[in-house]
């Protein structure tokens, strides 16, 4: 059998009792806080040195049969973990085994150079530019004339930085990534093949053609954003289009200009936000959801899967379905659907 290969090496000589402090979780009493953690694994698959975590209770068979050394639970699992096994308490086990692989895996949780840190040879800096101290720029990267780019930041392998782009301290512009006519704040990570700041879709359309309306606006992209790979966000047309701070967009996102994105969204795969839409804080929208232009979705909506926004949505509803509306009556209507399928079928087999 070939041998594994990880990509990522785990912090060395890490024990129990860093994985408690640093993800605020209490031991079970009576467990050894010294054990050694190596690595992190499922818990189904866990071995000796593993950490694990369970927050679903499908897996509980799996916690009273693994075989990790550590395991992140809530208090009600607790008796479920078996005996040898530290147990760790916590009241949001995700959130805690997401801050203990952070400390575990840090090269993880950030993109890391392809190569080398600094200047490579290949990379093309403008004389006029402005880079900070500890910045990387790698093979065939561009920083285009009166680029800013803040301390410590990545620009990786082919990826290109326009003229008068502000890019802020901390931040990751990964591999073929495009940023154009945007200001990017503190600690974001825009990865492989992101596109930002391209041609809003914007035209005069007539019996004689469609005629350009140029682009004029730009991309404002706050602290601590992760945008996915692919993803395209248009600049502004006439005004900015807005990235709020700590929002996350998954891989294969099309927002189009002028769009307003507020604080600590999640927008999740393959989602379209046409032109001149605007959300609030905290708006979740699932996977290939549809956002027609010029809708206004309020915070703390959540839009499910597969939907179709057409019309402005209040703050705090969730919502599915095409076009989407209240979520219960979209699963009540689904549920209809399929008694009347199958009453047809029986029908058909009689």
């Amino acid at each position: 059998m070939a041998q594994t290969i990880s990509f990522f090496q785990p912090v060395v000589g890490l024990v129990v009792s860093d994985i408690a402090q640093i993800a605020s979780c209490e031991l079970r009493e009576g467990d050894d806080a010294g054990v050694e953690i190596t690595t992190a694994a499922p818990v189904e698959a866990a071995g000796v040195g593993s950490l694990t975590f369970i927050d679903n209770p499908k897996y509980l068979d799996a916690l009273r049969t693994t075989k990790a050394s550590a395991v992140i639970c809530a208090k009600r699992n607790v008796e479920h973990v078996p005996a040898g096994v530290v147990a760790l308490i916590s009241e949001q086990p995700y959130q805690s085994f997401a801050l203990a692989m952070g400390m575990m895996f840090p090269s993880a949780a950030r993109p890391q150079p392809v190569v080398a840190s600094g200047i490579a040879p290949g990379a093309y800096v403008d004389d006029t530019a402005e880079l900070e101290d500890d910045v990387t720029v790698e093979h065939g990267a561009v920083v285009g004339p009166n680029a800013k780019v803040g301390k410590d930041s990545l620009i990786g392998p082919g990826a290109i930085v326009g003229a008068g782009v502000q890019v802020g301290r901390n931040t990751s512009i990964c591999a073929g990534a495009t940023v154009l006519h945007a200001i990017v704040g503190d600690h974001v990570i825009i990865h492989s093949g992101v596109r930002i700041g391209s041609d809003g879709f914007g035209f005069a359309m007539g019996p004689g053609g469609h005629r350009k309306i140029p682009q004029i606006g730009r991309v404002v992209i706050q602290d601590h954003v992760e945008i996915g790979a692919n993803t395209c966000v248009d600049r502004g047309s006439n005004r900015d289009t807005v990235v709020g701070e700590g929002t996350k967009i998954d891989d294969l996102v099309m927002i189009g200009h002028n769009v307003v994105i507020g604080r600590h969204c999640v927008i999740v795969g393959q989602t379209g936000i046409a032109g001149s839409s605007e959300l609030g804080d905290y708006v979740v929208l699932g996977g290939k959801t549809a956002v027609n232009g010029h809708v206004k979705i309020g915070s703390g909506a959540q839009i499910a899967g597969l939907s179709g926004v057409s019309t402005d949505v209040p703050p705090g509803v969730q919502l599915g379905g095409v076009p989407a509306r209240n979520i219960r009556h979209w699963m009540r209507d689904i549920a209809r659907l399929r008694r009347e399928a199958a009453q047809m079928d029986k029908k058909k087999g009689s």
